[in-house]
């Protein structure tokens, strides 16, 4: 098959690439580095022609109108141009419609789209990646102090595993319209003072103080409610959060959530 894969230069993107080249499909990455940019259109009509599915991983959380939103508008305008449209797989974030974040609001109106547009379209919902939990610790971490936003959580996904999740769903039999896949989530819940603890240890550094801080906000409340978190139907799988710690430098860089 000839496989589509937007965003394909970024860390989920180049996984999804390097699956498909290894089940011995054809992946066309596209991505601002290959002439492709989705915020303005530039490049879309070439590389949609001729292809038989669209794994849709681009996104941008500092400009998610731009990219995610509107730049999904530009694909299946285009797709919607093709003989016979692709299936789109587009990876999606659990508990997004539960949250009053502004990116979590853009990934919903790009499914809310995609449900409308009413061709082949499949969204799979993920939990953060293991990168991202690193990051948001990091973030909230000064000195020896971890602090903590109420009682707010992660549930890691190994980002290989979901890349082979939408590998599966985008090289299967394409659905008459849109739907659902189950959601998918890394094995553990880890509170984020939890994970904190796990980098200062991983970087030989003693156990943070962990202080806890209410939330204070819709935003910061829905993640304290832990809406992040998956509930229903999910699959379960991957490398935990300390397997794949266990690869990483001893000192990971400042990482941007």
């Amino acid at each position: 098959m000839r496989v589509l894969v937007t965003g394909g230069s970024g860390s989920l993107g180049s996984e999804v690439v390097a699956e498909l080249g290894g089940r011995g499909h054809e992946a066309r990455p596209a991505s601002r580095r290959t002439g492709v940019d989705l915020s303005t259109g530039v490049g879309l009509a070439e590389v949609v022609a001729g292809v038989d599915a669209v794994i849709h991983c681009a996104t941008a959380p500092q400009s998610p109108r731009r990219v995610d939103v509107d730049g999904t508008g530009r694909l299946v305008a285009e797709l919607a141009r093709q003989p016979s449209p692709p299936h789109l797989v587009y990876v999606s974030i659990v508990g997004c419609d539960r949250s009053p974040f502004p990116y979590y609001r853009a990934k919903t109106e790009v499914e809310q789209r995609l449900a409308r547009w009413g061709g082949p379209a499949t969204v799979v919902r993920a939990t953060q990646f293991h990168p991202f939990a690193a990051a948001v610790a990091q973030l909230l971490t000064v000195g020896r102090v971890a602090f903590s936003i109420g009682d707010m959580a992660v549930q890691p996904a190994d980002t290989a595993w979901v890349a082979g999740h939408l590998v599966d769903v985008a090289t299967g039999p394409a659905p008459s319209g849109f739907m659902r896949a189950t959601d998918l989530a890394g094995p553990d819940v880890l509170a984020m003072g939890e994970v904190a603890t796990m980098l200062r240890r991983h970087a030989d550094q003693s156990s943070p103080r962990v202080v806890r801080v209410p939330p204070v906000g819709g935003v910061l409340r829905s993640f304290s409610d832990r809406v992040n978190l998956p509930s229903g139907d999910v699959e379960v799988g991957g490398r935990s959060f300390a397997a794949w710690l266990e690869t990483q430098p001893q000192r990971l860089p400042s990482l941007r959530p």
